[in-house]
């Protein structure tokens, strides 16, 4: 489902849950995570609702490169050559996305939170277990991004991976968090603004301290990689994410 104007320019295309965002800048655009395989066909029809043909998109930035965030990105470099940029610290996630680091057992949270047993489930019918890596990136560096289409502000937000970063948009009062901090946690259900639990994140402290990188952008908008958009203020949505804490 593609969701337009999400902030200015900027628009939300999900399935089962997960999120990718297009980015326009006049006649350029670029693409925010690659979510599931099942979404190459939901991200061509995005695309073509806003004008623009998939062989066209100037960039992939993957936030992190968990597999619910690579999807279809090794079929967009292969067949449309597009350069996929990543953190160095997540290069070897992005060839290798089901080798990553986490706190906790994520085979214990469907008992603990049976809630999360159908989000999983869609996204398992998504193609989660199915995800090709990606080899050849280009490297995403932490400030000013002014080639790419936004000219976003990189921000480095460890703590989910080594390599997480966010994307600021001054100019539209928006910040791209990744998993950073999310308004709904497919491992245990929880909705609001959050951080993702220690069943998919490395280090649940470091990523708790990393919020306070995303609070100082004053961004009004908060476009998380799962959940809904929140358009409360990203300094209140980081009060409640530090409230809540790890799960």
């Amino acid at each position: 489902m593609l969701y337009e104007n999400v902030a200015a320019g900027i628009h939300l295309f999900e399935q089962a849950n997960v999120n990718c965002y297009i980015v326009e800048d006049g006649d350029r655009f670029m693409l925010v995570d690659a979510g599931l395989p099942a979404m190459w066909r939901p991200m061509g029809a995005a695309l073509r609702k806003l004008g623009h043909e998939p062989g066209a998109v100037a960039a992939l930035v993957l936030t992190h490169a968990h597999f619910d965030h690579v999807g279809f990105a090794a079929r967009l470099q292969q067949e449309f050559g597009v350069t996929i940029y990543v953190h160095p610290g997540d290069a070897y996630i992005a060839a290798h996305p089901y080798r990553y680091r986490h706190e906790r057992n994520r085979l214990l949270y469907p008992v603990r939170y049976p809630a999360c047993i159908p989000l999983l489930g869609r996204m398992a019918l998504a193609g989660a277990l199915n995800v090709r890596g990606v080899h050849n990136v280009a490297v995403l560096r932490a400030g000013e991004a002014a080639d790419l289409p936004g000219r976003p502000v990189v921000i480095h937000t460890p703590g989910h991976t080594d390599g997480h970063c966010a994307l600021h948009f001054p100019d539209r009062g928006a910040v791209i968090t990744g998993d950073a901090l999310v308004t709904l946690d497919p491992y245990t259900g929880f909705t609001g603004p959050h951080i993702v639990s220690a069943a998919a994140t490395a280090d649940t402290r470091t990523a708790l301290a990393s919020l306070s990188a995303l609070a100082a952008t004053g961004a009004r908008t908060l476009l998380p990689g799962h959940g809904q958009p929140d358009g409360g203020g990203i300094a209140a949505a980081v009060d409640q994410a530090l409230a809540r804490g790890a799960s």
